[in-house]
């Protein structure tokens, strides 16, 4: 073998023993910061001692009637959202990082990542700067639910909601979008693994698989629940009812717009305050709609989730029916044409586009890892003062936010620079 090409050999096979050592060496570091996934209650809670910023109450205050945005009433500003994942969440946390930023609110962040170290449970010392007896306006980044440990952090009458999507869809953008980093799916076969998984899930399901969790009913999970609890258990109708006595609203993904105006007159809000372009959305070619039989099967594998969905469906439109089918025609359709407006004056270009065409870094979303399905926007380059701000906080994605807000992100930041270097 002549020198020169030996040479290069020896190079490359150096540059690979270095890249992986490196590799190895952020993965432990990065495996520290993770929590595992079957943290107990008890680990989680905060040490004796510790004051909460209010008396823990068994249920929160119910609100009245008389904060409805009708006339004369103050607006809430101590709220506490429960960010379930695949719901229109990051699109939620957007409208409430802008109206904490807009009032000069507190919030309650997480420490090093973008989450409470989820899935573990949450405890209040994962707050960032926490300190026994702080009290804080807003709770709204991803957590699996600790109903106690939240209450602590938050007044007495701080308002909690919520929001849930129909679990087959849900379950099929959870499959696309976390499916890669659930390795019990490395093993499905074909083009089409959800499918396949769908075929026979009790085959292929793991519960103590890493992040299994992803993968089966998820948002009875995130709420706090055991997600593989036995359908027939009297437990799961229990858990349905104490998150109807705990929340004082429930929204749903695919009646995005009813939600929010059902929250502005809980909230006492104004509809500037509940304006908002689709966040973390996915391109149409990357979104497989689930067939009749497969959205059969979705569902039954879901089931308690599918149950959960089926009470607070019913519940939301007994309140739409209170609120007024007719007024809530008219509240939507100005909500729509206020959206319309700012699409006009933010978005170069009027619509989403892939990450490729994304012009500034600071606009770019978060990725799922091997894909870039994760649609994003273009700030149009004029804009008028008075909604140069606005503009730009409306299409912020959630990390650059959190970033803006001051909020130490070390461990996500870590996690990118892994990603950037392996080309995930």
């Amino acid at each position: 073998m002549p020198l020169p090409q030996k040479k290069r050999w020896e190079s490359m096979a150096k540059g690979l023993v270095l890249g992986a050592l490196f590799t190895s060496f952020l993965l432990l570091l990065y495996s520290y910061a993770v929590p595992p996934l079957h943290t107990g209650l008890a680990s989680t809670r905060t040490p004796e001692g510790a004051a909460p910023c209010s008396p823990a109450l068994s249920e929160p205050e119910a609100l009245t009637p008389a904060n409805g945005s009708a006339g004369g009433c103050q607006p809430r500003r101590d709220i506490v959202f429960m960010k379930t994942h695949k719901t229109a969440s990051s699109t939620l946390l957007n409208i409430l990082f802008r109206f904490g930023q807009k009032h000069g609110l507190k919030f309650a962040f997480p420490n090093g990542r973008n989450d409470f170290d989820y899935p573990a449970f949450f405890a209040r010392s994962l707050v960032q700067d926490y300190r026994p007896g702080a009290c804080f306006n807003i709770i709204c980044n991803h957590m699996r639910f600790h109903y106690d440990e939240v209450r602590g952090l938050v007044p007495p009458n701080a308002t909690f909601i919520t929001v849930l999507r129909d679990p087959a869809r849900l379950f099929e953008s959870s499959f696309h979008y976390f499916g890669s980093v659930v390795p019990f799916t490395w093993k499905l076969s074909g083009r089409d693994k959800l499918a396949k998984f769908l075929q026979d899930p009790d085959r292929y399901y793991d519960p103590h698989g890493y992040n299994a969790h992803y993968l089966h009913n998820l948002l009875f999970f995130d709420l706090g629940y055991d997600s593989d609890l036995d359908p027939g258990s009297p437990q799961v109708q229990e858990h349905i009812l104490e998150v109807e006595r705990r929340f004082h609203l429930v929204l749903l993904q695919e009646y995005f717009d009813e939600s929010l105006v059902l929250l502005k007159d809980l909230l006492c809000w104004e509809l500037e305050d509940v304006l908002y372009f689709k966040l973390n959305a996915r391109r149409a070619s990357a979104v497989p709609r689930l067939s009749g039989e497969l959205y059969r099967r979705a569902t039954a594998w879901n089931v308690l989730d599918a149950r959960l969905y089926r009470h607070f469906n019913a519940s939301f439109w007994r309140k739409v029916e209170a609120f007024g089918r007719e007024r809530m025609a008219r509240e939507v359709a100005a909500l729509r044409r206020a959206n319309e407006r700012m699409r006009r004056i933010c978005i170069d270009g009027g619509h989403a586009v892939d990450a490729a065409a994304i012009q500034d870094s600071a606009m770019q979303p978060w990725q799922p890892l091997g894909t870039k399905s994760i649609l994003g926007y273009n700030l149009k380059k004029s804009i008028g003062r008075r909604h140069a701000q606005l503009c730009r906080r409306m299409l912020t994605p959630e990390i650059q936010y959190l970033m803006d807000l001051g909020v130490n992100l070390w461990v996500t930041k870590l996690w990118k620079l892994i990603r950037d270097f392996l080309q995930w």
